[in-house]
């Protein structure tokens, strides 16, 4: 295995924006990454599968979850770059956010992981993410791509509300990147 490419890089950075984690076996040296959606988005998994292929030595499998969620994973191979990552994305075995320069795949992806749309309102689900995480996301869609957010309170945790005027604007800049499958959570 060679280095990531810069498309796997923004897959991989954007997952970890969303709903995937690395995280470093015992007694091992290198982290690994581990994709693991719902049956239901099984082609956005393949998606990711197909794009990090020669990271991951056996293609995605069912597996049964809690409650009888089916869900659909796989992992890739532990590589020192994705060591790199985890070294700057988790402080003390809790994922934070590191200063990023966003692209416009990291954002595509990671609104793929864990964007949503109610009603005319379009949301980040970054609950599980500290307050200072959060803001610095916010902080970084405004500096970098003039994305206008701000914290919404969800029951008793935050997310990230895209405002009006920056809907249209984050619709622009990921719209290219949002495969067929997912373009459900732009429409």
């Amino acid at each position: 295995m060679g280095s990531l490419t810069q498309e796997q890089k923004s897959i991989i950075i954007g997952s970890l924006l969303g709903d995937e984690y690395l995280r470093i076996v015992p007694g091992r040296k290198n982290a690994l990454l581990e994709i693991n959606h719902s049956i239901l988005e099984k082609n956005y998994v393949d998606w990711k599968y197909l794009k990090l292929k020669d990271l991951v030595k056996s293609p995605p499998k069912k597996r049964k979850g809690k409650g009888g969620r089916i869900a659909y994973r796989f992992f890739t191979r532990q590589h020192p770059e994705l060591t790199k990552l985890y070294l700057r994305f988790y402080r003390n075995g809790r994922k934070i956010v590191p200063n990023l320069k966003l692209d416009p795949l990291i954002i595509a992806v990671w609104f793929m992981d864990d964007g949503s749309r109610c009603d005319n309102d379009y949301y980040f689900n970054t609950q599980r993410f500290d307050y200072f995480s959060q803001e610095r996301l916010i902080q970084m869609l405004e500096e970098q791509y003039q994305i206008k957010s701000s914290l919404n309170r969800d029951k008793k945790y935050f997310r990230i509300r895209i405002k009006k005027e920056s809907i249209e604007k984050l619709k622009e800049i990921i719209s290219k990147y949002v495969i067929s499958k997912m373009k459900y959570k732009l429409e």
